[in-house]
This record gives structure tokens, sequence and C-alpha cells, in this order.
């Protein structure tokens, strides 16, 4: 027995193991070993850190030294949206959540636009978000938002951390995909062409301005890309609601989806991560989802993923059920009917009879309506002749069928519970009762104090 146990005990601890960690609000260390004034160096990521750092203060100059046209407004407007639309549509939903499916046309056309964006290859972005979705706000996910919202925004591009820290994610699919692996290889030639040298010859060739296109098409685009979609690991995580679950730091927000293309519902995202949409109602903005709907209507996009609306709802209503639970948490309902003292018929008229409560029975609880008489909204003499009776069949129909409000009242009186439950009245009491208007209420409410 003692080998059995060991045996199951060692399984279930490597099954909890295969688990990623329960959310954490005070992370490990970044690195495996202390940052000093004498080996920062080494833990910063250059290419990226220069890269992020100095685009802004490019751009900084072009603005206060190049004159922007309409044209190039226009275009650094269209680029953008080419660009970023790349990143959400291309790397996100089609490559690294394979939300939908792309012709070879449409995914060599991802692979450029979203090499405009300059965020990494294919290969390198995807295999990093896969690892933020299944090691979601633990160690292991790359920009996780435990560690703040600069790290999850940009912080987490300048430095370099350990590969063993980042959490697996298969990307064997990814591996196998020709346009993948030719971007992946080519990369920095994708980058530099579709990011700085394509928008700048589109202004140059087009009207002339080559030192606008490279400023605001080129540069000063780049920047608004790059933190447009960097809102998506960080802004994405701190604004908005729990509208599926709430384990996780995802939230749904209407400005996060303006500022990233769409992707601020990203707790549905986080849910349903191969559904092709972000936003599912009507009036949400999700351009990347209206994107790929039009390219499936020529036959560029297919096979779009949608998650069942039953299981959809189910999420939703969980969450709906959860904030109500908690707002009634913080009512009060009286005394718990597990707390209450239980009395037999006899006690409760004895009570009544030698020490003048003024307690009334109603579904086999009993409350005192001493406080309340006065404040009867049928007039005092109809709760005065209920004292001392079973007024169930009365208070639901049989003399006034009482509000919801009237019940919640209840709560408040309740004083104990009827051992074995009511005192029911016969078929006859209750169909005359119901239905003989000349009965005087007195010669009615008498019905319900039948004894056992």
């Amino acid at each position: 027995m003692s080998n059995i146990a060991t045996l199951t005990s060692t399984a279930r601890t490597k099954t909890e193991s295969m688990k990623p960690p329960l959310p954490k609000t005070k992370m490990p260390p970044l690195f495996d070993q202390p940052v000093t004034s004498k080996n920062w160096t080494k833990f910063v990521n250059w290419p990226q850190a220069i890269l992020l750092c100095v685009t802004p203060l490019i751009a900084l100059y072009g603005i206060f030294t190049t004159e922007l046209t309409k044209k190039t407004l226009i275009w650094s407007w269209i680029y953008y949206f080419i660009t970023g639309l790349g990143i959400t549509a291309g790397y996100h939903r089609m490559w690294s959540h394979r939300a939908y499916r792309g012709t070879d046309l449409l995914r060599w056309f991802m692979s450029f636009a979203g090499a405009g964006a300059v965020e990494g290859s294919i290969y390198w972005w995807s295999r990093g978000h896969r690892a933020h979705h299944r090691w979601t706000d633990t160690d292991k996910d790359p920009y996780s938002a435990h560690r703040g919202f600069f790290f999850s925004h940009f912080g987490w591009m300048l430095v370099q951390r350990p590969k063993n820290r980042i959490g697996y994610a298969d990307v064997a699919d990814l591996k196998a995909d020709h346009v993948v692996a030719f971007q992946h290889k080519y990369y920095p030639y994708f980058a530099l062409g579709m990011g700085f040298i394509f928008p700048t010859l589109v202004a140059g060739l087009g009207w002339g301005d080559f030192r606008g296109g490279y400023f605001y098409a080129g540069v000063l685009r780049l920047c608004f890309v790059h933190h447009a979609t960097f809102c998506v690991n960080s802004l994405a995580h701190y604004l908005g609601e729990s509208t599926f679950d709430d384990h996780n730091t995802p939230r749904d927000s209407w400005v996060t989806a303006l500022v990233t293309m769409g992707e601020g519902y990203h707790n549905f995202h986080h849910q349903f991560p191969q559904d092709y949409r972000n936003a599912i109602k009507f009036g949400q903005y999700d351009p990347t989802k209206w994107k790929i709907i039009v390219l499936s209507w020529f036959g560029l996009a297919y096979e779009l993923k949608q998650f069942p609306t039953n299981e959809v709802t189910k999420g939703r209503l969980f969450m709906e059920e959860k904030r109500i639970q908690a707002q009634k948490a913080k009512l009060s309902y009286g005394t718990p009917l597990k707390d209450l003292p239980i009395y037999t018929w006899e006690e409760y008229q004895s009570l009544v009879l030698n020490d003048n409560k003024k307690w009334v029975l109603i579904e086999g609880v009993l409350y005192d309506v001493e406080e309340f008489m006065k404040e009867h909204p049928g007039g005092m003499k109809y709760l005065s002749t209920a004292v001392g009776k079973d007024m169930t069949t009365a208070f639901n129909g049989g003399i006034y069928n009482h509000s919801n409000g009237t019940r919640n009242l209840l709560t408040s009186l309740r004083v104990g519970v009827l051992r074995n439950g009511m005192q029911v009245m016969t078929e006859a009491d209750a169909t005359a009762s119901l239905y003989d208007d000349s009965l005087e209420f007195d010669s009615k409410a008498a019905l319900f104090n039948k004894s056992k």
C-alpha cells in the first residue's frame, strides 16, 4: 500500500508541476544573478534598446526640422494601419493563435506588412506571445503584468533575460511554415526595407518628399505603431473589466481597443485565444476583425475560428454571478435561517398569547412585526389580525400577493423557524378564502390558524 501511495503522490506532484503557477503579486528576481554597476551592460538587449530609445529622438528631430505635407500625412496614416494590422491580423491572430488561415499571397503580404512595424520576426514574436498566453502573469511570462506597467509595456524588451526563464511554447507549425522561415532568416532586410526604406520611397517618388517620408511615414509612424501594439501587453492588463474571468490580469476596455486597433477586449481574447475576433458585440471597435472578414470575402482568409456562443455566454454569466454574489455579501439579510432558533407550533402560540409577541408565520419562518405594524401599507388592522397565525397563503395571494420588496424587508424581521414547516389550510378553506369576497377579513384570516 505504501508503494501505491508513493506512486500516486509522485504522479500528482508531476501533474501539478506541469500546470502554470498561480499568479503572484511578488515576482522572483528578474535575473539569475544580481545586477551591479560593473555588470549591468551584459543584461541589456542592446539592439532592441537602441532601436526603441533612438527612434523617438529621431522622430522629434524630424518634427522640428521637416515640414509635414498633407500627402505625407495621409500616407503616414495609411501606412500606420497597414503595418499595425500586419501585427494584429498577421503576427497575432493568424500566426500566433491560428485563428484563421491565409493563402500564400496573404501570408507573404502580412510578412512584409508586419515587418514594417519592426517588432521582430514572425517566429520570434509568435513564440514569445504563445509563452505569454501559456504562462500568463508568472515569471515565465516574457512580459508579465505583475512586474509592473513599464516592464510589460516596454522594459521587457530592453533587457536580455536568460532563455531558460522564458516559458516553453510549441512552435513546430511556425518552423514548418516556409513564409515564416524565410522572413525569420532575412528579417533584418525585411525590417530595414519595410520599416524605413519603403515608406520613404513612396513619399519621395510619389510627390518628391523623401525627407518627410523618412521622418513621418517611417520613423514617427514606427513609434506610434510600437507603442500602440505595446499597449496590448500593458494597458490591456490594467484598464477595464474582467468580463469572462478574473483569475489573471487581462481586461476588456474600449479605450484600449481604440489605441490598439481592436485588441482592447483582452479578457475575451485570453479566454478564447483562437477566436478570430477580439470584440464580439456590434458596436465594439475591432478593425482587425473587420479586415479579416473582408479578406475572407475575397477568399484570401479562410477557416475563421469562432468560439461557440453558448460557451462564451457561460463565461460572461459566471462573472456576472460572481459580481452579484460579491454585492450581495455586502448587504444585510438578517439572521441566516440556519442560525435561527426552532420553535414548535405550540411554543409559537404560547409566545404570542402569554408573552405578547407580535409574531407572524410565513412559509415556515417566524417574523416579529411589532415595529412594522404602524408602517404596514395595508393598515395596522390587517397585520394585527395575522399575529399568531400561518399567513403563508394570504401573503402569497390569498389576501394580497406581496411584492419582492416586502419579501426582502422580511429577512430583517425573522426571529425563528417552525419545526416541521408550516400550518397548511385545507383545499376547501383555501378555495373559500380566495373566491368568497363576502367574507370579512377577520373571518378570512382565521382560516390560516388551523392547528394540527
